[in-house]
């Protein structure tokens, strides 16, 4: 099949306006969690989504509607488990990853198994992403855009050198708050395109990419969201050729793309 052909069906446009929204959002933030070291919070708030997800479904009610807040509540649970006891960031994501995977499995259980519906969120099918579902991810990722836009020079300097944001007079607390909840947000928007089991791969893969050839900030975003948008047009193009699934085929290529940098890397050296 040509791509012309390819580029004439709806349902590819939609998958391809969505993925593209999402690969970049993904892309940025992730930058940030990356060196950050906040990387696994994709991983234990994806897992948080199950449980949103699942409830959606046994109640009639929008999935993504409802696994908004309860990932944001997930993210902010992280935080207080810090705060208030003797737990490292790392032990509090495997909590709450721990959690909101078994609180989903016990709603899935209820509503009686796995459906078809839950399976297009737990592997992705941008495929099938409907215009409802792209306003959908258009307005989520519009509102990370806009938070990132306004707490940019805040975030950078909490990113790379907390202790002296604090002292030159920056919320530590309220920026770490709003990166891990724009996180959920973006990590919510992306279910349809990856599904809940790879989502976090959007997150990591990209800004590993980037840093293995970005010199500074600005150069390692732009690379982060190159390689995301690539890999998601590819990867949309292969899983429709070969019938398999688009959220593996991303990732697939994103690895791919990480270990070309990786070598060209090496190679430079």
């Amino acid at each position: 099949m040509s791509v012309i052909e390819f580029l004439s069906f709806s349902f590819v446009q939609r998958a391809l306006t969505a993925g593209i929204l999402i690969a970049v959002i993904t892309a940025i933030l992730g930058t940030f969690l990356v060196l950050k070291r906040l990387s696994l919070i994709g991983d234990s708030l994806s897992h948080v989504a199950l449980s949103g997800v699942a409830l959606g479904l046994i109640t009639n009610t929008s999935p993504i509607f409802v696994a908004v807040p309860v990932v944001m509540a997930g993210s902010l649970l992280v935080f207080k488990i810090t705060e208030h006891t003797k737990v490292y960031t790392d032990s509090a994501l495997g909590i709450v990853s721990a959690c909101g995977i078994s609180f989903g499995l016990i709603i899935t259980s209820l509503a009686g198994g796995f459906n078809v519906d839950l399976m297009s969120f737990l592997f992705g099918s941008i495929l099938t992403v409907s215009a409802w579902e792209l306003w959908l991810a258009f307005t989520l990722s519009a509102a990370a855009f806009v938070m990132i836009y306004i707490f940019y020079n805040d975030l950078i300097a909490v990113v790379f050198d907390e202790n002296f944001a604090k002292t030159a007079g920056v919320n530590a607390k309220r920026i770490n708050t709003i990166l891990v909840l724009i996180s959920a947000v973006a990590i919510v928007a992306a279910l349809k395109v990856v599904g809940i089991m790879l989502v976090s791969a959007m997150l990591i893969i990209p800004p590993c990419a980037a840093l293995q050839l970005a010199t500074n900030f600005k150069k390692a975003l732009l690379l982060a969201c190159s390689f995301s948008v690539i890999s998601v047009i590819f990867g949309i193009y292969i899983s429709f050729v070969l019938n398999i699934p688009s959220g593996a085929a991303i990732i697939i290529l994103n690895i791919l793309i990480l270990a070309f940098c990786a070598c060209i890397k090496k190679f430079l050296k």
